[in-house]
């Protein structure tokens, strides 16, 4: 298949809003393609590379190659190029990298050096293409979208899951189940303002549980073969002992548990995100690991249990069984909520909540105690509450935009005041803009434009935006050492001057 089928196909997904007219061009897509080439098709159109970082960015890619004339360039010329790419190490690297690049990018056209520059760099937004993907692969395969859905749920990899479809049929879903050994897609979780309007949301008996801010693990058992995974389904089973030990000394057997790893300093209060972070992916020997930073797995869901899978069972189930393998130290903290419409218990429910920010954890997760597992999806039976964290900081550049917003200035540099006037950077976010902010902004940053360098426009720091924020984190990247985490843009302020924006010694203050 041509790579110029492709980005003509990603241009069409990026600039329509309707869901059937994007599904619709991928099945067709889909089902031009040669089923060994599906899952690279689904990995360039989301914007991941199969190889993985190949430490291109822009040094490599500013200056301009002229384009090939017509498109000749295929997608699996572009794949044996990057692993090429991916190989390069040593002496001379950069140099080679970037011959090795201008060689690629003479093959492509316009449109599709474009595609490759965003590819390269990580800026294919396509929005939830995953799903829609799904449901493309469905269509072209002539396949009930809930079967491939379940499929790539219990699998872990609709790349995996649509090759085998596109080359059998739909008889090949039948192979795909849930497995003790083989990770499954995580259940994820909508938001809600508050406990109380999750309770209300779900109107159902619900536990409101403890959410922590540790790395989520999935645990799977079979006899003396123990394996932990990552949410991104990445094996991590010799960095965490302390798992394993847990899981081998529980009374149980062929069994998948759903947690959070944390770690908690003397007084029992949880330590930040990032420490537990650096632990699970530091390359130290175990012993040293665990003694530079102890880490504590806490579970509160069970996939399977006896070589027999959950899912399907209520949550108030299958925290029967949870409890029946694992002991209540390592299980969150919960209270039920058997009667939503009681103001009584929901007073509770939101007491619960104030002594969870109290013990220092992030917030806590609505579940409602009829509902199964469905792995893979952001079920609307779990609702995550958190508090509102917001700053008003300055814009000191923004990016250009891709897809939908070509030709609109979308990807916000924030800073944060300083004592002697200038501004310290806390991050980027383009998350938040509706079209309107999107239009208001640009022609606003135009205005205040004083370098563009095809990329990145940098301005004179005087559009204030309020940002919403989850908290902060370590980052070396920013003078500051911290950056925000999951920022998204509340509104624009032009009502409010730069020099009322919050300052970089109020920002570390309330980190504290």
């Amino acid at each position: 298949m041509l790579l110029a089928r492709l980005v003509d196909v990603s241009q069409q997904v990026a600039a329509t809003t309707a869901r059937s007219r994007k599904i619709a061009a991928l099945a067709e897509l889909f089902a031009d393609t040669r089923p060994e080439h599906v899952a690279l098709v689904i990995s360039y159109l989301a914007g991941r590379l199969p190889q993985g970082r190949i430490g291109i960015g822009w040094t490599v890619l500013r200056d301009p190659v002229p384009p090939a004339p017509h498109p000749r360039l295929t997608v699996s010329d572009t794949d044996t190029a990057l692993t090429g790419l991916a190989a390069v190490t040593g002496p001379g690297a950069q140099a080679e990298r970037k011959r090795l690049v201008r060689e690629l990018m003479a093959a492509a056209t316009a449109d599709e050096q474009k595609f490759l520059v965003r590819l390269l760099t990580g800026e294919v937004r396509q929005g939830a293409l995953d799903a829609i993907a799904l449901e493309g692969v469905a269509k072209a395969a002539n396949a009930p979208a809930d079967d491939v859905r379940r499929a790539v749920m219990l699998d872990g990899s609709l790349p995996r899951v649509a090759g085998a479809l596109l080359a059998e049929g739909p008889a090949a879903l039948e192979r795909f189940a849930l497995r003790v050994g083989t990770p499954v897609q995580p259940m994820l979780a909508h938001t809600a303002k508050s406990v109380t309007a999750a309770i209300q949301a779900l109107d159902a008996p619900c536990v409101v549980e403890e959410k922590l801010d540790g790395i989520r693990v999935q645990v799977h058992r079979s006899g003396e073969d123990i394996r932990v995974y990552t949410r991104s389904l990445d094996d991590i089973t010799d960095r965490l002992p302390e798992v394993t030990l847990a899981a081998g000394q529980m009374q149980g057997d062929h069994f998948i548990l759903d947690g959070e790893v944390i770690a908690l300093d003397s007084t029992g209060r949880p330590l930040p995100f990032q420490d537990v972070s650096s632990r699970v992916g530091s390359r130290l020997d175990v012993e040293t690991a665990r003694a530079t930073l102890p880490l504590s797995p806490v579970f509160f869901d069970v996939l399977a249990a006896d070589g027999e899978p959950a899912l399907d069972l209520p949550g108030s189930e299958r925290h029967a069984v949870l409890a029946r393998l694992v002991p209540e130290p390592m299980r969150v903290r919960r209270a039920v909520v058997d009667d939503p419409a009681s103001a009584e218990q929901t007073a509770a429910a939101e007491e619960f909540f104030a002594e969870t920010l109290r013990r220092g954890h992030e917030g806590v997760l609505v579940k409602a105690l009829n509902a199964p597992y469905v792995a893979g999806r952001r079920g609307r039976s779990w609702l995550k509450v958190k508090p509102v964290h917001t700053l008003d900081l300055v814009v000191l550049a923004a990016e250009w935009g891709h897809g939908r917003r070509t030709g609109l200035l979308s990807n916000l540099h924030l800073g944060a005041r300083a004592a002697d006037g200038t501004y310290v950077m806390l991050g980027k976010t383009f998350k938040g803009l509706t079209d309107e902010m999107l239009r208001r902004q640009t022609d606003r940053l135009r205005e205040l434009a004083v370098e563009d360098d095809g990329f990145t426009v940098t301005v004179r720091p005087e559009l204030v935006v309020e940002i919403a924020y989850d908290g902060l984190q370590r980052s070396p990247r920013y003078p500051a050492g911290v950056a925000l985490r999951f920022a998204r843009v509340l509104r624009h302020r032009p009502d409010k001057p730069a020099e009322q924006a919050d300052t970089i010694d109020h920002v570390l203050e309330s980190r504290a």
